[in-house]
């Protein structure tokens, strides 16, 4: 079966919670996705990812420690915005935004709806660190609950890709980034009382 539905880790294993994208997908091999998902451990190679972006995918989720101002090991489910032009590409490099503009020029396919699962990081380290090694406790405990949280998305991804996010808490909205509350989350519990 060709996958439909791409699952990519992203993220530096020698800089602490940088390695949360590469854990998730580690602990992915023990509770796999349905045959239908192609899930990958890109690390630091945003070249290879942009180029898998193109092909023909409906629907990709990023899965990466990203800084959001929430409490370290929350999760947030962003839509990233389609590239506008305003992003140069950059062929060395992890953020989704310059991997997304390195996807649209190179290819002339249209880019698969990019969803990012984020979490807050606790530790990233220093421009003077070379390398720091091993997530942070709130970051680790995080991994579980993603996997969970892309058990319960991607089978609804899977039967629309185009549908709006199914409800893991609160609605995703296109555009400006929103965190969405996923299972587990304070926001969930917050939304919960």
């Amino acid at each position: 079966m060709t996958p439909r539905l791409l699952v990519a880790g992203v993220g530096n294993i020698f800089l602490a919670d940088d390695a949360f994208g590469p854990e998730v997908i580690r602990a992915l091999e023990h509770r796999p996705l349905p045959p239908e998902v192609r899930v990958h451990d890109y690390g630091i190679r945003g070249m290879d990812l942009a180029y898998d972006l193109l092909d023909g995918y409906a629907t990709a989720v990023l899965v990466d420690a990203a800084p959001r101002g929430h409490r370290p090991g929350t999760l947030s489910l962003i839509e990233a915005e389609p590239p506008d032009g305003t992003v140069p590409p950059e062929a060395h490099g992890m953020a989704p935004a310059k991997v997304l503009a390195l996807a649209a020029h190179l290819g002339d396919e249209p880019l698969p709806r990019v969803l990012v699962l984020a979490c807050e990081p606790e530790t990233l380290p220093s421009s003077e660190d070379d390398i720091l090694p091993g997530l942070s406790t709130p970051v680790r405990e995080a991994v579980d609950r993603t996997v969970d949280a892309l058990h319960a998305l991607i089978p609804a991804l899977l039967a629309d890709p185009a549908r709006p996010v199914p409800p893991l808490g609160r609605a995703v909205e296109s555009g400006t980034p929103r965190p969405a509350a996923l299972p587990g989350t304070a926001a969930a519990r917050a939304e919960d009382r």
